[in-house]
């Protein structure tokens, strides 16, 4: 069967126009822009995360002190394997990677890295093992906070806040990447 070229342009104008109609339909509560659309769109992540938490140490002798640009090699989500990012944050405590159910009703999310120690209730300066709970202040995706973490790992490395400025994503203090997923520029 043959299509005439009016229907199809028709058909093709008609696609476009819902593409852009579902960009433009974005809410009070949706990314500014298309870059950060992407990132939270697949994977929540904030275009700014905020200043660290209350009480964490700041790094003393940091391998890539802060202002300094890096590789990624964290692949936490698309676009971040091989991207440059700048040190905007060096700290000395404990990382951990946390499988838990959202408390927006969102899907489980497993092997989430990283949560430290700082945004996690009630465990002060105690180290968790892998399969410890406890419930997380951290607020880097929605139904994050309040959510009961169980620990699947754990590291002393030191952790870091990047800023990502790539094609792929921008992003302002991005928590966490520790020192094993990152490489001198």
């Amino acid at each position: 069967m043959r299509i005439s070229q009016p229907l199809a342009l028709t058909t093709l104008a008609a696609v476009a126009a819902l593409a852009v109609a579902g960009c433009a339909s974005e809410s009070d509560d949706a990314p500014a822009d298309h870059a950060d659309h992407a990132v939270r769109s697949e994977h929540e992540h904030p275009a700014d995360g905020g200043p660290a938490p209350a009480g964490i140490a700041e790094a003393t002798d940091p391998t890539y002190p802060v202002g300094t640009e890096v590789t990624l090699t964290a692949d936490h989500m698309p676009g971040m394997d091989g991207a440059t990012a700048t040190i905007s944050g060096a700290f000395d405590t404990t990382a951990y990677a946390v499988s838990y159910t959202p408390t927006d009703g969102g899907d489980p999310v497993t092997n989430h890295k990283w949560v430290v120690q700082e945004e996690l209730e009630g465990v002060g300066d105690e180290e968790l093992a892998p399969g410890d709970t406890a419930v997380m202040t951290a607020d880097h995706m929605p139904g994050m906070q309040g959510a009961e973490a169980t620990v699947d790992a754990s590291t002393d490395e030191t952790v870091y806040m990047v800023d990502i400025d790539s094609p792929d994503m921008t992003m302002k203090r991005h928590k966490w990447v520790v020192e094993s997923e990152i490489q001198p520029k």
